[in-house]
């Protein structure tokens, strides 16, 4: 009898200790998969992405993030065939910059449209507002290959010369001017750890009305993805994925040098490697209306950003990334 309970607890020790090696295995194992499969992001750029046409076909060299700003805005629109929703945004936008422009003649700008490796006519579109500007003011980064709305933004952001830097998605649909609400949010910050801070437009205010519009499954889809949001990656932000963003030049800097997602994540570890960094952030609730023409796949999309969302948080629990500058 003794035997007998002697046995059994022997195997139920054994049981356990065989457990616990094989989770340590299948960790190490993790932790190795992630390790390899964490590419760093190829910034290199392409002869032809590092210069620009002037109004007169001239070429120009981009300058670089990490030099002295220039001009007091730099406004960053990622374009991926966009040759149909541009001009709309374009057109908004140009309106509210130069009116501001013409009651403040201090204030400078430019607007930097990166086409994402486009198969229409994004960047003869573009072109057309450099021409009518001066490429003082419009300036088109034609990416060679497609690397993804969070590369087009970034390589965009590490163009610029603004000593703030606004995001804001092709389709336009943030109202432009709401850039006011955006910087009353940056201004709002009283401490600027190195200048640095970031302001969100918001779309979170309007979640019931988005609620009542989608269907059930894209509704589920929206509270899943908020949910590992909130559990692998940022708290205290509502609405990570509003294309509407205001930077500071040196939280931009901050961040974009340290950005690994090029895909619909980025976003989040945007805010990820900005609260890592205790870079402060606020959320601003901004006009935005939905528009036709959106290049994001429901299922797959959501899916492709719910993998990336584990895939941030264990590549940088297990030091596969880390924040730090890459060289640009």
């Amino acid at each position: 009898m003794f035997t007998g309970i002697w046995m059994m607890d022997f195997s139920l020790y054994d049981l356990l200790q065989y457990s616990l090696t094989l989770a340590l295995i299948v960790l190490l194992l993790v932790v190795v998969v992630l390790h390899v499969s964490a590419n760093v992001v190829d910034q290199t750029r392409h002869e032809k992405e590092k210069h620009f046409l002037t109004a007169d076909g001239k070429e120009e060299s981009f300058p670089s993030l990490m030099d002295p700003p220039s001009l007091e805005l730099s406004v960053v629109v990622p374009s991926y065939n966009e040759e149909l929703r541009l001009p709309v945004m374009m057109d908004e936008a140009m309106e509210y910059l130069e009116k501001r422009q013409k009651k403040n003649p201090s204030f400078t700008y430019e607007v930097i449209v990166v086409d994402d490796g486009s198969k229409d006519k994004t960047t003869e579109v573009a072109m057309k507002y450099t021409k009518k500007y001066g490429a003082q003011k419009v300036r088109v980064l034609t990416l060679v290959k497609n690397r993804g709305k969070g590369g087009a933004v970034r390589m965009g952001t590490l163009s610029s010369r603004g000593r703030l830097i606004l995001m804001a998605d092709a389709d336009g649909a943030t109202k432009f001017a709401d850039i006011e609400k955006v910087e009353e949010g940056l201004e709002s910050i009283s401490e600027k750890p190195d200048n640095m801070a970031i302001s969100c437009g918001s779309r979170a205010h309007l979640e019931k009305e988005s609620v009542a519009q989608r269907s059930l499954f894209r509704t589920f889809l929206m509270f899943g993805f908020h949910f590992l949001v909130w559990f692998f990656c940022v708290r205290g932000i509502k609405d990570t994925q509003c294309g509407f963003k205001l930077f500071t030049r040196e939280a931009a800097l901050k961040t974009f040098s340290s950005l690994h997602v090029e895909r619909w994540a980025f976003d989040v570890e945007l805010l990820f490697i900005a609260q890592c960094f205790d870079i402060p952030v606020v959320e601003v609730a901004v006009n935005w209306t939905e528009i036709e023409g959106s290049k994001l796949v429901p299922f797959w999309s959501w899916l492709q950003m719910g993998r990336d969302l584990v895939f941030i948080r264990l590549r940088y629990l297990t030091g596969a990334w880390s924040g730090v500058y890459l060289n640009i």
